[in-house]
């Protein structure tokens, strides 16, 4: 138990950074309509988890049991990518960027009610500490209750029921490699009809973006997809709010954006909330 959670604070680090990398090729591909960027995602992780699929025994077969949990986990994971991005085109970055991050909250929230997983008061005032130092650094500038802000908000709880809709199905023996497919497949199948209505031509700096965004989300999802299938929301969310540090690296490496005092008192906040978590489930166990 000790060594899964390990691997799960491991695979989700992996995943805020994927995730990162691929909001930097998103911003670099230009004024594309968000179905646009979200098929293209979608496709490239279809892609991988095709292969890895095909080179099992067992292939694309699953257990027909799970199949409505797939569904959901493929819907709530849909409606998470299509409202972080509606809210990306339609709000200030920051406001959808913390709207974005509030999925862990909300995993920590469902996996409670859907898996019956006890939430302990340690673990909700770290989520909550780690959710303060979020707002320190993305500084929202007064998110009124819009229907962008709404699309958002709702993104970020189908994010986190997504999360937790993984957790059950790796508690109940489904393959990661078959959960990533099809979650990607049916985002696919959504999004293409309004691909085909409203195609606009790239040049080749921007497929090469979306490429790169497709790569980096699909890294993303099959380390999310690993990370909670090795341990409980409510033990490793936390650390995905390392993606804001990641995010903060990439922009000054990339866009010379310098943060501010409130940005590193964020930094802070954060760190000291994942080292402590991590120090104290490592006491515990």
């Amino acid at each position: 138990m000790k060594h899964n959670k390990t691997r799960g604070i491991i695979c989700i680090i992996i995943s805020a950074f994927c995730f990162a990398l691929m909001n930097v090729f998103v911003r670099l591909a230009g004024d594309l309509p968000s179905v646009q960027k979200s098929f293209f995602r979608n496709f490239i992780a279809l892609i991988f988890s095709s292969v890895m699929l095909m080179r099992t025994e067992e292939k694309f077969r699953f257990e027909k049991k799970n199949l409505p949990y797939l569904f959901l986990r493929a819907f709530f994971g849909t409606v998470g990518i299509l409202g972080n991005y509606y809210a990306i085109d339609h709000l200030v970055l920051a406001d959808a960027t913390m709207l974005n991050k509030l999925s862990p909250f909300f995993a920590v929230i469902f996996s409670y009610f859907i898996l019956k997983e006890r939430v302990r008061p340690l673990q909700a005032f770290s989520v909550a500490a780690a959710f303060l130092g979020a707002l320190f650094i993305i500084k929202p500038t007064g998110i009124s209750f819009s229907a962008a802000s709404l699309v958002g908000l709702l993104g970020g709880m189908g994010a986190g029921i997504a999360y937790t809709f993984v957790r059950l199905l790796s508690k109940r023996g489904e393959r990661s490699a078959f959960i990533v497919f099809a979650f990607s497949a049916f985002s696919c199948a959504v999004t293409l009809p309004f691909l085909v209505f409203d195609y606009h031509p790239m040049e080749l700096w921007q497929v090469l973006s979306l490429i790169g965004a497709g790569l980096a989300a699909t890294g993303g999802q099959f380390s999310v997809t690993a990370a909670y299938s090795y341990a409980p929301a409510r033990e490793i969310s936390v650390f995905d709010y390392t993606q804001i540090l990641f995010a903060a690296m990439l922009g000054f490496l990339l866009f010379g954006e310098l943060p501010d005092v409130f940005s590193v008192l964020g930094y802070a906040i954060i760190i000291a909330v994942a080292v402590f978590m991590f120090l104290s489930g490592k006491k515990n166990s």
